[in-house]
């Protein structure tokens, strides 16, 4: 168990222990970097051991409001990719619509979504969810589009259609390029979740950091941004690990 766990993460580890070595030298040992905003490990890990209850709580609030967003992000993203990747025509009527719109940044729509949504958690849920499902969405169709002609040939030659084609032959085909974008879409739900709980929440992790920068309490700050790394870290490696199970047909794992 040791040595596959060094031998995956061993150059890793070594690269980021050489970061905090640095970070280290330039902070504590030798004053380069300003001290007010880039205070050392000195200060920055007894602000992470004090302010973990509430880091704690944060994560859970936090996970309250990413999960469900994602979730829903990843179901709509994915039966609506099948259902428009599938059909030619779907794909000429809708694809430059999903072009034009995709690239604007969800940010863009905080002032709507405060205005229109009832409540704070709504609004900040919809900020996620737009952020999360147009990488899925793009990457579910692009699955379909580019799913071999054999296979969707010899699914006809069994009489597959409608669907059981869709789940016997194309979403299997497809798993690969969604989980390409299930993956930037969690990535990006994390640096919106940061946004998100700027406004409506008392709590979560990037409610944490962007509260005391507000204050200029940059130990507290990178303790906070040192708690939501090892976070998406973990949850990341989680990820990673459901699509090489997922994934155990394909030549990646």
């Amino acid at each position: 168990m040791f040595p596959e766990l060094l031998k995956k993460y061993g150059r890793s580890f070594a690269l980021l222990m050489l970061m905090v070595l640095l970070f280290e030298v330039a902070t504590d040992l030798t004053g380069w970097l300003e001290p007010v905003l880039f205070p050392g490990l000195s200060k920055i890990l007894p602000e992470f051991y004090k302010s973990l209850p509430k880091l704690i709580k944060g994560l859970f609030n936090s996970l309250s409001l990413l999960i469900p967003s994602y979730l829903s992000a990843l179901v709509l993203g994915i039966s609506g990719g099948l259902l428009v990747g599938s059909s030619a025509t779907l794909r000429a009527t809708f694809m430059p619509i999903f072009r034009g719109i995709s690239p604007i940044p969800p940010t863009m729509l905080i002032p709507y979504a405060i205005a229109v949504l009832p409540t704070f958690w709504l609004s900040s849920a919809f900020i996620i969810f737009a952020g999360a499902f147009w990488p899925i969405l793009m990457g579910t169709i692009h699955g379909v589009v580019l799913l071999e002609q054999r296979y969707l040939d010899n699914a006809s030659t069994l009489g597959l259609r409608g669907f059981r084609l869709l789940r016997i032959v194309v979403f299997p085909g497809a798993l690969p390029m969604i989980f390409s974008g299930a993956g930037m879409s969690l990535v990006f739900s994390f640096i919106l979740l940061t946004v998100a709980e700027m406004f409506g929440a008392k709590s979560g992790m990037g409610h944490f950091i962007q509260y005391y920068a507000d204050f200029s309490d940059y130990p507290k700050v990178l303790a906070g941004m040192l708690f939501m790394s090892l976070v998406i870290i973990l949850i990341m490696e989680l990820f990673d690990l459901v699509q090489r199970r997922t994934l155990h047909w394909t030549a990646k794992r």
